[in-house]
């Protein structure tokens, strides 16, 4: 069994007091850039790896998809987006995103939110994502901004008193398992670099259309520790074409 921590009750609890468990899309803060080089989903067939409570399957049904498959390998995950996201051309699976296997061209649009980062193989995984995709399809993701995952705690550094001295970026090139913590549970998630990022779309087929480092929106800046967000980069976001034509 891959790690799947969000089947932990503890840790399910405290996810769900998160913005972007209550408020949906609106409450997360790389929503308003990540929905800007989404492509159209009129009418095509979409994938959702890691869909969590299914927010972005709802989105792609609303506007237009013909069909929508979200994978998580969360059972409490998938009982909230059937329980939330429950919708017409929706469908969920529990598996392992690295388990999966699709024909070819299964998919004109594969999309992940905020989960390779718990993925150890990115590149096995994206090779298989390259070939679900029919040639002129998209694939657009965001994780965890290879900044935010080298040094493997992600948090800042505190002076005697509390307050915010530095982020720490150390041992970027060393790809592979960290310890993090998130939500004050331990977490193993996996630093991989920019460029291993966006190599393996490269080589796998796809071309590069938009890559997005999301700042927070002016709208969330009065939120608690929202502008210290402005001190270095959480999130990359990345649209990229599958080469050839349907």
């Amino acid at each position: 069994m891959k790690q799947n921590k969000y089947d932990d009750e503890a840790f399910f609890q405290k996810y769900g007091q998160m913005a972007r468990s209550r408020q949906g899309l609106e409450g997360a803060g790389e929503w308003s850039e990540l929905q800007k080089v989404l492509p159209d989903f009129a009418g095509k067939r979409v994938l959702d790896l890691g869909c969590g409570y299914g927010w972005h399957c709802r989105y792609a049904a609303e506007n237009g998809a013909e069909e929508v498959q979200g994978v998580d390998l969360s059972e409490k995950m998938l009982e909230a987006a059937a329980e939330k996201n429950s919708c017409q051309n929706v469908t969920y699976l529990r598996a392992a995103m690295e388990d999966l296997d699709f024909p070819e061209s299964s998919f004109d649009i594969v999309l992940s939110s905020l989960a390779f980062h718990y993925i150890r193989d990115f590149k096995g995984l994206a090779e298989k994502i390259s070939s679900w995709i029919t040639p002129g399809g998209w694939f657009v993701f965001s994780v965890e901004h290879p900044v935010f995952t080298a040094y493997g705690t992600q948090d800042w550094f505190y002076d005697d008193q509390g307050g915010i001295l530095h982020f720490l970026v150390d041992n970027y090139y060393y790809e592979g398992e960290r310890d993090a913590v998130f939500l004050g549970e331990h977490v193993v998630k996996y630093h991989r670099t920019l460029t291993t990022y966006l190599n393996t779309l490269l080589l796998n087929g796809f071309d590069l259309k938009n890559v997005v480092e999301p700042q927070p929106p002016e709208q969330m800046m009065h939120l608690p520790g929202m502008r210290d967000e402005m001190r270095r980069p959480m999130m990359l976001i990345v649209a990229a074409q599958k080469r050839g034509k349907k």
